[in-house]
């Protein structure tokens, strides 16, 4: 017996190293496991609860590998500027603004957008987490949390944020990991990160950081201090532990042999986000290439606008063609690799999501793809990474629990997230430049 079967889809799942459609087929759940994926049949076994897919497209949950996710309730604030700009002028002065209950309602905002887009699993990067992590609790999706920390705010700021990974690790039924988050090598000194570093050896946890998230920071920290960021997260023994690096777009050749060397480490790519600040592109080829996993994100909704990875994963293979002059660059095995086993690496949980599979999680996502966009259907492949919407996305399922069916939330009340955000919307977009949390000066 199934606590739930998800009934007449076509199945995205690997086979013999590539992806592959198994049409016609029944997904059966017990507890938060896929216990099978067997044909449909006539008559299916005794369930408990049953999604009628009628040949629906099943994917594994999408994975946001780095994100501010409450940051959605800046969307908009802070448009047409450069990064020093962003961060100086906008983002740093804004957040001054921000309470406990504004990042609890901004992550659900966040959480309902990313389930109505299919993604299960975020990791993120925020204030107040004691409150984000409550919102994930709420919405019932999966959550990689680390409360962001300042070199400023000292060692004693640092221990806190570390009292929030030891009490949250491993919680909501193993559906939220944590991990220590010093921002970057350029706002956190080298004892601070060395500081991080104990905490997670401690815990026994991971260390997500921006770091060379772009060119001109590279060549900041080398003329400043003669090694790069990457550098200096081997030298801090960063690169000793499960790593996320968010961005890497200033990763040159010389730190791809540290990056090999590293115990666990992955990279959280955010194109969209990129091409709005003019940041220049991870090196993906030279990344994969050398084993290094790469998982797609978006940052945040104030420097992307919106929290869809289907427009990540599009832009990234756009992308990768277009900088290499090569329309055979990143065919359509690679982008799905990207998206599911790379992305579940660099979270962190590559042995249990990323794959439609019997004895992984049962986090599934179900695609509607009979809109006019998707017809003829010749290829699902295809038609999964360049035309599908957000708005395709029709049922999404985490830990065996359905979370989102027919485009209705079961789980979140999407009124009330929008009247609690309205609420505090001038009060959040007072703009004070002299009371900017921190400078941006890499």
């Amino acid at each position: 017996m199934f606590d739930l079967l998800i009934q007449n889809c076509n199945a995205l799942v690997p086979e013999n190293g590539r992806f592959t459609i198994r049409h016609a087929v029944d997904i059966g759940v017990k507890g938060d496991r896929i216990a099978a994926i067997e044909p449909t049949q006539p008559d299916p076994p005794a369930t408990q609860q049953v999604v009628v897919a009628n040949g629906q497209l099943a994917i594994p949950g999408l994975m946001n590998t780095h994100a501010h996710a409450p940051m959605v309730v800046f969307r908009g604030l802070a448009e047409d500027v450069t990064v020093h700009r962003w961060f100086n002028d906008y983002i740093w002065p804004l957040e001054s603004n921000l309470t406990p209950e504004d990042v609890y309602w901004g992550m659900q905002l966040a959480l309902a957008e990313m389930i109505e887009s299919g993604v299960t699993t975020v990791t993120d990067h925020y204030f107040f987490m004691d409150e984000a992590a409550e919102a994930v609790v709420q919405a019932g999706t999966r959550a990689a949390l680390g409360w962001a920390a300042f070199g400023s705010q000292g060692k004693e700021g640092l221990a806190k944020t570390a009292v929030f990974a030891q009490k949250w690790h491993n919680q909501a039924d193993g559906r939220i990991t944590t991990w220590m988050a010093p921002h970057a090598p350029y706002t956190c000194d080298d004892d601070f990160l060395r500081a991080a570093v104990a905490h997670a050896r401690r815990l026994g946890i991971g260390i997500h950081i921006h770091a060379a998230e772009e060119m001109s920071q590279t060549e900041s920290s080398l003329a400043k201090r003669g090694q790069t960021p990457i550098q200096v997260l081997a030298e801090t023994g960063i690169l000793d532990l499960p790593t996320i690096i968010a961005h890497g777009c200033g990763i040159i050749p010389a730190d791809i042999p540290l990056l090999q060397q590293a115990k666990q480490v992955g990279i959280a790519h955010a194109p969209k986000t990129y091409l709005k600040l003019g940041s220049g592109l991870t090196p993906i080829p030279a990344l994969r290439e050398a084993g290094i996993p790469i998982g797609l994100a978006t940052d945040g909704a104030a420097s992307n606008n919106t929290l869809d990875i289907l427009e990540s994963m599009r832009l990234m293979v756009l992308l990768q063609k277009h900088e290499a002059r090569d329309p055979e660059v990143m065919p359509l095995q690679e982008v799905l690799d990207i998206t599911f086993h790379g992305s579940a690496a660099v979270v962190g949980l590559g042995e249990k999501i990323g794959r439609l599979q019997p004895g992984y999680l049962a986090d599934v996502v179900l695609i509607d793809m009979d809109g006019m966009h998707q017809q003829p259907r010749h290829s699902l492949t295809a038609g999964f990474v360049y035309n599908t919407r957000a708005g395709d996305v029709q049922s999404v399922v985490v830990n065996g629990r359905l979370l989102l069916h027919n485009r209705r939330h079961l789980t979140l009340d999407k009124a009330q997230i929008i009247r609690e955000v309205q609420k505090s919307m001038t009060r959040l977009a007072q703009r004070v430049p002299s009371k900017r949390i921190q400078v941006y000066n890499p």
